[in-house]
């Protein structure tokens, strides 16, 4: 035992199993208090960050809210669901995070179709399933499983997703759709959306409008192609409201004049006369 020149704390030595080596820790009226484990026993902190591993919370951090137990909150009385599915058991294993199993149920045919109708993605009418970190093709694959039974929604947030290809998705009754910070690059991979009124496509990487004309039978009232490379299409503005009818706001800015005018006619006015 030491004793410092202050005189106000004592230190001494000892062996620290979780890092291999001799750790300063203070005396009894310093000690790091123990914290609870996964399983609600005590144990020591890590003399390095002072933090326990795993966090009692880890073993949900996979779960989808249906896979909790003892609840019966369906679907379409969220908001914002994390519906991102977890790695797969293999995948787990590989990580060194096996405990998160324990908390995983063994679906039978019968639970599956109770997940579903709990689910009830049928009768959503507004959902946000933005931010979703879809990292992994089964992830993705699993999202397009929940927009396919989305027969009801009007309203529908997928912002920054990594989405590249919707158009084997049908959104029948969607009025509004954003569909910002994500891959796609051509309106052809747009879901069929024969209702829409307001759709966002900020930040995407739309190279042209071909493939526009696809919405032109729709009542699309407001577009948002801002940060997209076809913004710098020359005559955009004029091509976009030639090609949809009903548009009274694009990007944010309502219809001007100038943007009725027929694009070859202010091609001619570009023109120079050489004497």
């Amino acid at each position: 035992m030491s004793e410092s020149s202050s005189g106000l704390t004592t230190s001494s030595q000892r062996f620290c199993k979780s890092c291999s080596s001799y750790c300063s820790i203070l005396s009894d009226t310093h000690t790091v208090p123990p914290v609870l484990s996964r399983n609600r026993g005590l144990i020591g902190q890590n003399c390095d960050s002072g933090l326990s591993s795993p966090l009692p919370s880890d073993s949900f951090k996979y779960l989808n809210w249906h896979d909790l137990e003892e609840h019966d909150v369906r679907g379409n009385q969220l908001r914002c669901p994390r519906v991102r599915e977890g790695p797969s058991e293999e995948e787990l294993f590989f990580r060194g995070e096996e405990h998160t199993l324990k908390k995983r149920k063994q679906v039978t045919e019968t639970e599956e179709w109770q997940k579903k109708l709990q689910e009830n993605w049928e009768n959503c009418a507004e959902l946000n399933l933005s931010f979703q970190d879809l990292g992994d093709l089964y992830q993705v694959e699993n999202f397009n499983r929940i927009l396919r039974r989305l027969i009801r929604v009007e309203k529908l947030w997928l912002v920054d997703n990594s989405l590249t290809d919707l158009s084997a998705i049908r959104l029948p009754r969607c009025k509004e759709l954003n569909v910002s910070k994500n891959h796609f690059t051509s309106f052809k991979q747009l879901p069929k959306i024969p209702q829409i009124q307001h759709l966002s496509l900020a930040e995407n990487n739309i190279m042209t409008l071909s493939g526009i004309s696809a919405l032109r039978h729709t009542p699309l009232e407001s577009l948002t192609l801002k940060r997209n490379p076809c913004e710098f299409q020359e005559n955009y503005r004029q091509l976009v409201f030639s090609s949809l009818p009903n548009l009274k706001t694009l990007d944010g800015v309502p219809q001007l004049p100038e943007d009725c005018s027929p694009p070859e006619i202010n091609f001619l006015y570009k023109m120079c006369t050489i004497l």
